[in-house]
């Protein structure tokens, strides 16, 4: 919803522990709900919070957004999310790193590897996988 290259670089700009940013991908929705394409980054940090900082880290970075929860899956400002910590696993119901549905979503993985094409979680195929994506250059 609105300006999502302008919240993408504010959010960016408001993590002082950044190390690199992948291209800007364009992805049609996941999850059943009409709405506009998305655009899709992934960054990587290099910090000393612990997983449940970067949790509390995305949740206000949302809210610089206005961010609003309504529906699942549906328009929004503004989704961050911890996808992987390196040497890191959780199956805590609050943060499951690697994010649970990270290797069914193209619109996760292509940008996760940009930046790290060693990376691999379990179960990626990406044809399989959900979300066509389109290249749209840096953020």
């Amino acid at each position: 919803m609105g300006d999502s290259r302008t919240y993408l670089r504010r959010a960016v700009a408001l993590i002082d522990d950044v190390q690199a940013v992948s291209p800007l991908y364009e992805t049609e929705p996941v999850g059943g709900v009409e709405q506009d394409a998305f655009l899709n980054i992934v960054v990587q940090v290099s910090t000393i919070r612990s997983p449940e900082e970067l949790l509390e880290l995305c949740h206000r970075l949302e809210q610089e957004a206005e961010r609003v929860r309504e529906v699942r899956w549906g328009p929004r400002t503004l989704d961050v999310d911890v996808v992987w910590i390196d040497g890191h696993t959780s199956d805590d119901p609050v943060l499951t790193v690697p994010h649970p549905r990270a290797h069914e979503r193209n619109f996760v993985m292509v940008p996760l590897h940009d930046l790290d094409p060693t990376l691999a979680l379990a179960g990626y195929d990406a044809e399989a996988a959900y979300g066509d994506v389109r290249n749209v250059g840096p953020l």
